[in-house]
């Protein structure tokens, strides 16, 4: 039996998931990198509600000076309600870098990391409404930095302090910043396995949590991170703790640096 639903109110009836699709597809990439969807696809689940957004700011060197820790700045804070931050580059062996969840925290963090070679990096901001806002920058760089192996091996005594945090809270600022020892290996170089941090948590000294961090592979050796905090949020002690993937523990307690 034939249709009785007319071809115009078909399409009609198309149309939204046409535009859905579209939307996902079609994203108009002002970098132009022909890679752009894959990465929304497998790094961000191809949401539909995204957008790429000048609020999200990125900043970075034009050129990487030292390929195993490019300096990153990346500043969300004037988009409403952020869920959580996802941290990549376009062109690079293992393109993730790191999630971020603000929790009390502000949607701002600094972090440094390897690059393999010239790249767009990009942060996608997904808010807890489920849409998300992208924005990016573009680094020039000579590479090498992911397949390269550890500096840490060439002190005897790097299992010692593997694991150790070093890093300050000010609380008139609303600032932490934190080093933690790890050699942060990404299983390119020959011969050494992948040995990384996987995640780091902030809590204040009562256990609430304030912020978190997922690590990848591309973050550099000795990870430091610099985070933010509403006034008010942060006081003069929080506590570092996560782990890594053999199981290390990492835990520790940062003070306060008083400002003049």
């Amino acid at each position: 039996m034939k249709s009785t639903i007319p071809a115009l109110a078909l399409l009609m009836l198309a149309s939204p998931a046409m535009a859905l699709e579209k939307t996902r597809v079609q994203l108009d990439d002002p970098f132009k990198t022909g890679i752009w969807s894959y990465h929304q696809k497998n790094l961000l689940g191809d949401p539909g509600n995204i957008r790429f957004d000048d609020r999200v700011v990125v900043r970075a060197p034009l050129s990487a000076e030292d390929s195993l820790n490019v300096p990153v700045l990346v500043d969300a804070t004037a988009i409403p309600d952020v869920k959580r931050m996802v941290l990549f580059v376009d062109y690079g062996p293992i393109p993730k870098i790191l999630t971020y969840w603000p929790e009390d925290a502000e949607a701002k963090i600094g972090f440094r990391f390897k690059i393999d070679q010239a790249t767009p990096i990009r942060a996608a901001v997904e808010t807890r409404s489920g849409s998300w806002h992208v924005g990016h920058t573009k680094i020039d760089a000579a590479g090498g930095g992911c397949t390269a192996p550890s500096h840490a091996y060439a002190s005897e005594d790097w299992e010692a302090v593997l694991g150790k945090v070093n890093g300050s809270v000010w609380p008139d600022r609303g600032r932490m910043r934190m080093i933690v020892d790890h050699p942060m290996d990404t299983g390119l170089a020959d011969g050494i396995p992948v040995f990384i941090i996987q995640k780091l948590q902030i809590d204040d000294m009562a256990g609430k949590r304030l912020a978190r961090i997922d690590l990848h592979e591309p973050v550099n050796e000795d990870p430091a991170f610099t985070l933010f905090f509403p006034q008010g949020e942060l006081g003069d002690k929080v506590r570092v703790h996560g782990r890594d993937n053999n199981g290390n523990e990492i835990d520790a307690v940062i003070g306060s640096q008083i400002t003049q």
